[in-house]
This record gives structure tokens, C-alpha cells and sequence, in this order.
């Protein structure tokens, strides 16, 4: 039956227009701005089709090829000159165990599942199998980037992957009035990873205002409210990944692939003038 269902999306990825948000998808939004229309986004995009974890194993390969390898946002490419030491053929490398980078892949919690409140006995849902937020990444990397909010790493460095992904710290954080460790993506996936965290900002308002109690990273980031959401150093460094790394084909491609899985999109890859709309001055 999985095998049904992979063979029809990908017919339909390969055809274009049946991945595109119906023509009227995004009507209600005609001349809103602020949190109006985030609210108005959040009802379009709320309710999606809710998958299992184990499922997502089987969504990869629709989502997040690269070729014949699964495309590693901590891990590749590889920088300049070193060789590429990764090859994740599907459902082949998953973790599993790991001792360094390269090993297998696992299913990465962009917005750290403890963020909103997922324990080893509690995976709270739609959050915790949510595809928008969720990539298959490098196992050995995801255990260095923990549950640490993404950030600039402007001090010294605590670890590098291979793509020069880097944990280390940050003073941007001016309202904690001390650095914080983050973990920094390359240049090329900011914006991907920036516009992941306004979707759940807006998928997720009805839950959200909650969550900065939940623990000591997501009280970094977090605000306490359903519309800003972030913090203003965050919303700021958010702001400013979105701008310097446009919208790429690969989100584009991932977010039909998504729509056809859970029948709901990324408002902010359609169109990433919602964010401006929103958050912007």
C-alpha cells in the first residue's frame, strides 16, 4: 500500500500542478496584515493530515532527496575541498547507534520536541510528527545540536560538522545579558530553517503562547504569546535569515511533496511576502 502511495506522489511531483495550492487557497488573506492574518493562515493551515513517527521514515524519499541520497541540511555539502563522507541511501543508514558524523540519519526535530513539551513517555500531536519542522539529518550532528536554539555561533566554537555547520556562542541574546549556546546551520539553509519556525509560529498559535515554560531553551526564544511568538532578538535573527537566503527550489519541492502527505502548506515558501506581512517594519 506505501508503495501505491509513493508511486502516485511522485507521479503527480513530476506533473507540477497538482503540487500547487488550489487557486483559492489563500483568498482569505486579501488585504490582511499583522496578526489578522497570521490568525487567517493558521485556519487555513491547521488540521493537517496527522502521520504516524514511524511514518516519517517512509516520507524521506519523497521530501528530502539529493540525487540518490537524502539531502542532510547539518551535514552537506561538504565544505570546500574535503570529500563528501556521507551516503544515506533510503530507509537504508537509519539510526540506530552512532559514533561519528556519517554513520546513519535520523528524524531531526527542527523545533526542538521538548519546546513543546515531549518527553520520552509524551510525543504530543500534530507537533511531534509534523514534516514541516521535522528533516532527516545526520545522527552524530542532532546530538550536538541538542535541544539549543539556531543562532549566530559568534564565539568560540564548541563543535563543527563537516559542512561547517557549528555549535558554539552567541551574545546576541542581549536581554539574557549573558552568551547562550546555539547551533548555526550554513548560510544556505538560514532561510529554510527561519521560515520552518514562522510556520510553526503560525500552525501552532492556538498551543504556543505556552510553551516557554517548558523548558530552559525554548524560554530563551519563546515569548509567552501567540502573535509575536519569538523573542525580539530572535524574531530579529529570524528576520534577518529569511531576508539573506531567499526561498529555494528545494523548499519549494518539499513543500508540494509535504502538501500531498498532510494536505496543508508553508504559507511563508508560497509566498514569503506573509512574512513581511506579519513581522515585518
Amino acid at each position: 500500500m506505501k508503495s501505491i502511495f509513493s508511486t502516485v506522489v511522485v507521479c503527480l511531483l513530476l506533473t507540477g500542478t497538482y503540487a500547487q495550492p488550489p487557486e483559492s487557497y489563500y483568498d482569505n488573506t486579501v488585504g490582511e496584515s499583522g496578526y489578522q492574518l497570521k490568525t487567517t493562515l493558521y485556519n487555513i493551515i491547521k488540521g493537517h493530515k496527522k502521520k504516524t513517527y514511524d511514518e516519517l521514515w517512509g516520507f524521506f524519499d519523497l521530501t528530502d532527496m539529493k540525487g540518490d541520497t537524502l539531502w542532510d541540511m547539518y551535514s552537506f555539502p561538504p565544505l570546500v575541498g574535503k570529500p563528501n563522507p556521507y551516503y544515506y541511501g533510503y530507509q537504508v543508514t537509519q539510526c540506530g547507534t552512532y559514533k561519528m558524523e556519517g554513520d546513519c540519519y535520523n528524524r531531526e526535530h527542527s523545533f526542538p520536541a521538548s519546546w513543546f513539551g515531549a518527553t520520552k513517555n509524551k510525543k504530543p500531536k500534530p507537533m511531534y510528527t509534523d514534516l514541516f519542522h521535522i528533516y532527516p539529518t545526520d545522527g552524530y550532528v542532532n546530538s550536538k545540536r541538542s535541544n539549543y536554539p539556531f543562532g549566530n555561533a559568534d564565539k568560540t566554537e564548541l563543535y563543527a560538522s563537516q559542512n561547517g555547520s557549528k555549535l558554539g556562542y552567541s551574545s546576541t541574546n542581549k536581554e539574557l545579558g549573558k552568551d547562550i549556546i546555539v547551533f548555526e546551520p550554513i548560510d544556505e539553509y538560514k532561510g529554510d530553517f527561519a521560515r520552518t519556525y514562522f510556520y510553526m509560529a503560525t500552525r501552532y498559535q492556538n498551543k504556543i503562547a505556552s510553551w516557554n515554560t517548558n523548558s530552559l531553551y525554548a524560554g530563551q526564544v519563546l515569548d509567552g504569546t501567540d502573535t509575536t511568538v519569538y523573542q525580539q532578538w530572535y524574531l530579529d535573527l529570524l528576520l534577518g535569515w529569511h531576508k539573506k537566503d531567499p526561498v529555494s527550489q528545494k523548499e519549494v519541492d518539499r513543500n508540494n511533496a509535504v502538501y500531498l502527505i498532510q494536505n496543508n502548506r508553508n504559507p511563508f515558501i508560497d509566498s514569503a511576502n506573509f512574512v513581511q506581512r506579519i513581522w515585518g517594519n
